[in-house]
């Protein structure tokens, strides 16, 4: 017997993998998502990269740089590409911890506040007619299963959820 046999009678094809269809569904509804948020962020000016650097600064005031790059589950190189090109247009600003000088703490600009919030309306809205259709229950259902993907990567990477 070949090998070729070997492989398709006991199904190593991911597309014989019962559960092959939920993940193409949800690496397609992930991708087209973002090709169409970058689309409706084009007249800011910003990438999808871009605004999940802003709404973490939104919500965590203050942060460093390598709490940003693990809440976003990028590498440091992709921070220190991404975090100039947001400080030159004077959306971010890095200001020295008080207590440790060696520490830099990011947060927005008023200008940064500002165009994030408009961001944020634009992701709401394409959230609310992607999803408005669904019943909440079934929102959640999702996010939880999700959730446990999420849960076991890292936890297969030997990071932290």
């Amino acid at each position: 017997m070949n090998k070729k046999q070997v492989t398709t009678e006991h199904h190593y094809f991911p597309w014989d993998h019962p559960r092959f269809r939920s993940w193409i569904a949800v690496a397609r509804a992930c991708q087209l998502m973002q090709q169409t948020l970058t689309r409706r962020l084009t007249h800011l000016d910003l990438k999808p990269p871009h605004l999940d650097i802003l709404i973490n600064l939104y919500r965590f005031d203050g942060i460093t740089q390598q709490e940003l790059a693990r809440k976003l589950l990028v590498g440091r190189s992709n921070m220190s590409m991404l975090l100039p090109q947001l400080e030159k247009r004077g959306l971010i600003e890095r200001r020295g911890d008080e207590r440790d000088k060696r520490v830099l703490r990011l947060s927005l600009t008023g200008t940064g506040r500002a165009l994030t919030e408009e961001a944020m309306e634009i992701q709401t809205a394409l959230i609310d007619s992607s999803l408005g259709g669904a019943p909440l229950d079934d929102c959640m259902k999702i996010a939880q299963s999700m959730e446990r993907i999420i849960t076991a990567l890292l936890k297969e990477d030997g990071e932290e959820s």
